[in-house]
């Protein structure tokens, strides 16, 4: 077979056409060799990688960017294909052209990688070299290159999985009928020399000050822990292994948990299981684990009202509840969602599914990956992610979203206080209202902010910035995702610190817990 017919082929398996996430699917305009990597540096590899090192290799390129939820969604078929042809010559290379400010710095995606526990090289690409050279032009995207180094194929956007298996395959095969395959190739990755604590990015925090109970979403351990307000452990929800599984909190499994809210009685957890795209019930009295919504599949759809039990969801973020209903951040589909724990179904509450910054009433509105969620019993607020603004949606017969603070724009982000219009976030994960003030989890500026909701004022409250400790109360954040109230004391999940910080609102006194747990 030529090169003209290969990559004809390689088109065919791929396909031409849209996704509802947004993305188009490309092939490439011509074959021609593979440009070099210009990179900014490596992770996950000793040694900076060539594309002459990649000869006899079949080589899928996925460039990303790891605010982005999309991304995100790329990582399991990725997985798929590096366990499916782990004993071959097929390598995964990771090109990250970050958008945000915080996605430039090195230490900064090596986080993200170990936090979304990437196995491949990942080459840095913060000048956008790699992007431009291989002519790419949206998140995520996936370049295929053949064994002889020739790019022959490119997809844009998510849920590609049986065409790059397909084109794959299709690409093996047609290596080792022309001799071109080489030697299987290994890399050594961050996460061989990592050493996990207690916590490993936590993404969220709950406080019961009633109760006098802490929930921690321990996420990269994939489970949750139920503890005093120091932070003694004296339940731990789930075996830590990833996976979708029901039962006896020894036994139960989730992957990577994030928001979490109590039932009206207490005695039930509901927790965002964002990996396994489902809503799960943590019943503290019976000490057992039960899915309510999603089968462990993302859905693909925007338009959803039915049976939680066969009802797919798509990367849950957070949750909140209001009366008897749960409120669900729908980041993968950039909605808010209900599910109704009598009746048992899942609807779309709010949003169309765009990705955007629209305020309007709740079916013509536009979220951009919310992720956190505070509400009062009347309005709900969202820390929406990638237009880096607060929005709020007010609840009963004519709900409708309206932006509190931050620029709605995709790429409008920074750091500046002011009136709510006025001020800039970047890419904020968490909100918990506290009176007429709500607080911010500003999560790329690593500081947590505060807006003075009858002023309508933003206020950086505490931290500079910097995620090395300042002064008493700046003991650098890094990364903050989840916020929670208990009483007078504000409880931040520091996400890349693999800690909870429980700060006095009324003097700002700073303390770190000493999150331990129960003796085995």
């Amino acid at each position: 077979m030529t090169l003209k017919q290969l990559t004809l082929k390689m088109m065919i398996l791929l396909g031409v056409f849209f996704f509802a996430c947004g993305g188009v699917v490309l092939a490439a305009d011509a074959p021609g060799k593979a440009p070099e990597f210009e990179a900014d540096g490596w992770i996950n590899t000793e040694k900076p990688i060539s594309i002459k090192d990649l000869k006899g290799q079949v080589v899928v390129i996925d460039f990303w960017t790891y605010c982005c939820i999309n991304c995100m969604h790329v990582f399991p078929d990725l997985a798929f294909l590096e366990q499916k042809y782990k004993d071959q010559p097929v390598v995964v290379i990771g090109v990250h052209s970050g958008k945000f400010n915080q996605e430039k710095d090195a230490q900064n995606i090596k986080q993200a990688v170990l936090r979304h526990n990437i196995s491949h090289p990942v080459a840095v690409d913060s000048d956008y070299n790699i992007w431009n050279a291989f002519d790419v032009h949206a998140w995520p995207t996936v370049v295929v290159i053949d064994s002889e180094g020739n790019v022959v194929g490119k997809l844009s956007g998510e849920g590609h999985r049986d065409q790059l298996d397909k084109g794959v395959a299709a690409l093996l095969e047609e290596g080792k009928k022309n001799k071109t395959l080489g030697k299987h190739l290994t890399f050594k990755t961050e996460r061989e020399s990592f050493k996990s604590g207690v916590l490993e990015f936590p993404g969220k925090v709950l406080a019961d000050a009633a109760g006098k109970r802490l929930f921690i979403a321990d996420t990269n351990h994939n489970r949750v822990l139920v503890a005093d307000l120091d932070g003694k452990v004296s339940t731990v929800v789930g075996d830590g292994k990833i996976g979708l599984k029901d039962g006896a909190f020894r036994d139960a499994e989730f992957h990577q948990p994030q928001g979490m809210c109590l039932s009206e009685d207490g005695q039930t957890l509901y927790v965002t299981d964002t990996e396994n795209h489902a809503l799960r019930a943590i019943d503290l009295a019976k000490k057992t684990v039960a899915t309510l919504a999603g089968t462990g599949e993302q859905s693909q759809k925007r338009e959803v009202n039915g049976d939680g039990a066969v009802t797919m969801l798509s990367s849950p973020w957070d949750v909140v509840r209001v009366g008897k209903v749960l409120y669900m951040a729908m980041a993968g589909t950039h909605q808010i969602w209900t599910y109704d724990p009598g009746t048992k179904k899942v609807a779309v509450f709010a949003g169309t599914g765009r990705e955007s910054r629209i305020d309007n009433p709740v079916s013509r509105a536009a979220f951009a990956q919310p992720s956190g969620l505070s509400t009062d019993g009347t309005t709900l607020y969202v820390a929406d992610s990638e237009v880096s603004s607060i929005r709020a949606v007010t609840l009963g017969a004519s709900a409708t979203v309206s932006t509190v603070a931050g620029s709605g724009n995709l790429f409008g982000f920074g750091t500046k206080d002011g009136k709510g219009p006025d001020a800039l976030f970047q890419h904020p994960l968490g909100v918990a209202l506290d009176g007429d003030t709500l607080f911010v989890a500003d999560t790329f500026n690593r500081v947590i902010r505060k807006i003075d909701l009858k002023a309508n004022v933003v206020s950086t409250w505490l931290g500079s910035g910097k995620s090395e400790p300042g002064t008493a109360e700046d003991i650098g954040f890094y990364e903050p995702g989840g916020l929670s109230v208990g009483g007078r004391v504000l409880y931040i999940a520091d996400t890349n610190h693999h800690r909870i910080v429980a700060v006095d609102i009324a003097t700002k006194k700073v303390r770190v817990l000493d999150v331990t747990l129960p003796a085995k």
